[in-house]
């Protein structure tokens, strides 16, 4: 029988001695080292729904990786323990995924609907008849629901604040059940743009959530390692260097412990018995190449003809382009595509958004009398991108594409 293409990595030794799903983010563990104090007084602010009274709503603040999602899990866990929490409905749901009022409130509802036949369907009812038949599944007995809204501020961005209105004024609605809501956001400044009715009933209490330093996203890795492998895996002086290099971008432990796991992977695949500073180092260029390609990829259209542009000439040899030499390469891509060609004010525009998400670096040069223009060039490595860029079937055409060198005079 032929020898699969797996069984080299069937036969090397495992690195992690349990589930390798305890260095994502998604793993709540027993304890949240550093943020025992934010558990404690979420806790408190929330047990009056033990007794059967609705609880104020909270506004959890704080940078991403901060532990805001795994302190709500956490709480909901503990709930879960409790006798007495059988009747306290504790729901989670990520604004990012379920992002219309429509699907909110039709997942709510449907949390207490056990016929199939009478569950809210997808589409094709109206908001306001969703609201009412969400009041009537909530109000068939006497409970405490508390609806946690992660990534609350998109929802807000994209279908204004309506929802928030009608969840926060539900309880007028009410006669049995009761509802609170916390909210979870990256952004602090998002209740700026709320209505004021709506920003003083959100935010009945606000919790802040600062970054972790090294010495705590060391200890959050030391933790999660001892669960994850065994002994003399990940030493100390790893998860030191993995901390610091995670504590420079804003004290995040879920990039510290992508960081980890991704460098445990690569030893894995090595056939190594432990994690070294190389792989740790390893792990970040190839997590920060990662996110990249997942960047380009979501692009549109126009953008992805712009990028092209740039990487194209960098190949090239043309490192600094003016934004006329860029536009004059987008436009040969756009004639070669069959896209149609926006304006030079536009495709400026695009280079702002580019350079917004740390793909190109566009600085504004002086020339004197003879004006100023953007100078710009890529920010990453170009090749990789121009490969992602090219398995874009709408930009087949220009597969292989090579600029005709441009001459700036100056």
């Amino acid at each position: 029988m032929e020898e699969s293409i797996f069984q080299p990595y069937i036969n090397t030794r495992p690195i992690f001695k349990m589930d390798r799903d305890i260095l994502r983010p998604s793993f709540v563990p027993d304890r949240l080292p550093h943020r025992e104090a934010h558990v404690d007084q979420l806790a408190q602010i929330l047990a009056t729904a033990l007794r059967g009274e609705r609880p104020s709503n909270v506004l959890i603040y704080g940078q991403t990786g901060t532990g805001k999602t795994a302190v709500v899990k956490y709480i909901e866990n503990e709930f879960k323990k409790l006798e007495g929490g059988r009747m306290v409905h504790y729901m989670y749901m990520n604004c990012q995924i379920v992002d219309t009022p429509y699907a909110v409130l039709q997942n709510v509802a449907n949390r207490f609907v056990e016929n199939f036949s009478q569950r809210v369907p997808f589409t094709g009812l109206s908001t306001d008849r969703v609201y009412t038949m969400l009041c009537e599944r909530l109000d068939e007995e006497k409970r405490i629901v508390i609806l946690v809204l992660d990534e609350i501020d998109k929802i807000v961005t994209k279908n204004g604040d309506d929802l928030l209105y009608q969840l926060l004024k539900i309880n007028e609605d009410l006669t049995r059940a009761k509802l609170s809501i916390i909210g979870i956001s990256n952004d602090l400044k998002f209740t700026e743009y709320l209505d004021p009715r709506v920003k003083s009933r959100l935010s009945d209490e606000k919790m802040v959530f600062p970054p972790y330093n090294a010495e705590e996203l060391f200890d959050i890795l030391n933790q999660r390692s001892a669960l994850a492998f065994d002994n003399g895996v990940a030493n100390d002086s790893v998860l030191r260097l993995i901390a610091a290099l995670a504590a420079q971008e804003h004290g995040d432990a879920r990039r510290a412990l992508d960081l980890l796991r991704v460098a445990a992977e690569l030893a894995e695949r090595a056939g190594e018995d432990h994690i070294t500073d190389q792989h740790a180092q390893r792990a970040k260029n190839k997590i920060e190449l990662d996110t990249v390609v997942e960047a380009v990829k979501s692009l549109p259209t126009q953008s992805k003809l712009v990028l092209l542009g740039i990487v194209s000439n960098q190949e090239a040899g043309v490192d600094r382009l003016t934004t006329g030499e860029v536009y004059g390469t987008y436009k040969e891509l756009c004639r070669k595509t069959g896209a149609p060609v926006l304006t030079q004010r536009r495709v400026t525009d695009l280079l702002s958004e580019l350079d917004m998400l740390g793909l190109i670096q566009a600085r504004v040069k002086s020339f004197g009398r003879g004006g100023r223009t953007k100078e710009v060039q890529s920010a990453v490595p170009f090749l990789e991108i121009k490969r992602v860029l090219e398995k874009d079937e709408f930009l087949a055409p220009v597969r292989g594409y090579r600029p005709r060198l441009q001459t700036t005079l100056i």
